[in-house]
């Protein structure tokens, strides 16, 4: 399943969620690195663009690794909480809810101060339909951000997209790779990280830059829109043959310990998990697991693909806890539960960037 067989993380005998709050457990149960993370925040913890698919479950992750620490510091939730669903996870003790549109000048300066900010906000889907809103959305935020929040520490999360399409026999693009982001989306991402560089390199803000391949939480990810097309007996293309994923927890975990590599100049790392994933093989596994019949191959492998390299990441904070074969066997027993999705594909068979 993956290529590098080497690097396949150990699996392990728990059992798969099927339920919404089995998830949220998971998704959101404190260990001693994040423990430990919190510990050196000094202060309240401010996440912009909150609502999005992965801040509720960082926030709460947050919570309780402060209560667990003792810490009676204020989580900090702000978005435009479009999604009412997503505010409504929220209303817990110890987290706050803004309803705040950050490109309003004002209203984000009106935001509370903050010695800690995860910067989550951007645009990614109807990017291409809309380029002048996502550059907006994605750079010129970054920028007021870094200016409002000059004195604070700030962890920003990037994307893998910035890195040009590499050779699947190289592991995937390491942090030295030159950035080069195929089309408008992924090129405002490397803008927003320009304009976090900026304000590190101007203010000294102290900055880290998180680039993300694919988290997976069974209600959206890669493995999922794998399995879904497998079950539905909808092609699937092979020419973005590998792929990388990791859990959603393990990708939040390393959020609040990114922390500790905030510097001026940015750090900056990436975050997925250690396999090389074969789409080709996954599918089939899920063919196996969800007795569906042999999965509709379209196309085939190409040479390159959009692959990242986290063995830095690993190094410094661990190997994800949630392996690569736990992650598809809980996908499958997801799909089999009639557990419900957030009906957000990842496209991550896009080549051209046009999102």
């Amino acid at each position: 399943m993956a290529q590098d067989a080497t690097r396949q993380a150990t699996v392990t005998t728990r059992v798969a969620p099927t339920k919404e709050a089995e998830v949220a457990e998971l998704l959101t149960r404190p260990t001693e690195q994040t423990v430990s993370a919190v510990e050196i925040l000094d202060g309240d913890l401010l996440i912009l663009g909150a609502g999005g698919k992965m801040g509720p479950s960082l926030a709460i992750l947050t919570r309780r690794s402060l209560d667990a620490a003792g810490l009676p510091y204020r989580v900090i939730c702000v978005s435009r909480f479009s999604s009412a669903s997503a505010r409504a996870q929220l209303d817990l003790p110890g987290i706050e809810t803004i309803a705040c549109d950050l490109l309003d000048r004002a209203a984000l300066e009106a935001l509370p101060d903050a010695p800690n900010l995860v910067f989550m906000a951007g645009m990614k889907f109807g990017a291409s339909a809309a380029p002048s809103l996502t550059w907006a959305q994605n750079a010129y935020l970054p920028a007021l951000v870094g200016d409002r929040y000059r004195d604070a520490r700030i962890v920003a999360l990037s994307t893998g997209n910035v890195y040009p399409l590499v050779p699947v026999e190289s592991g995937g693009a390491t942090e030295e790779t030159p950035p080069s982001p195929v089309g408008e989306y992924a090129q405002s991402c490397l803008g927003r990280e320009r304009l976090f560089e900026w304000t590190a390199e101007r203010f000294g803000t102290p900055v880290a830059l998180i680039r993300l391949n694919y988290a997976t939480d069974l209600r959206y990810g890669v493995l999922l829109d794998i399995a879904t097309r497998v079950v539905e007996g909808k092609p699937i293309a092979l020419e973005s043959g590998y792929v990388n994923t990791i859990w959603q927890g393990d990708a939040n975990a390393v959020l609040l310990q990114a922390f500790s590599l905030c510097a001026s100049p940015a750090a900056v790392i990436n975050l997925t998990g250690p396999e090389t994933i074969s789409v080709r093989e996954v599918a089939s596994r899920f063919s196996d697991l969800l007795s569906a019949p042999e999965p509709a191959f379209v196309g085939s492998e190409q040479e390159t693909a959009l692959l990242s390299n986290a063995g830095r990441c690993h190094q410094l904070f661990g190997t994800p806890r949630v392996s690569l074969d736990e992650l598809v066997e809980w996908t499958a027993a997801w799909i089999r539960a009639r557990g419900s999705t957030l009906e957000k594909p990842t496209r991550f068979d896009v080549r051209d960037g046009v999102f």
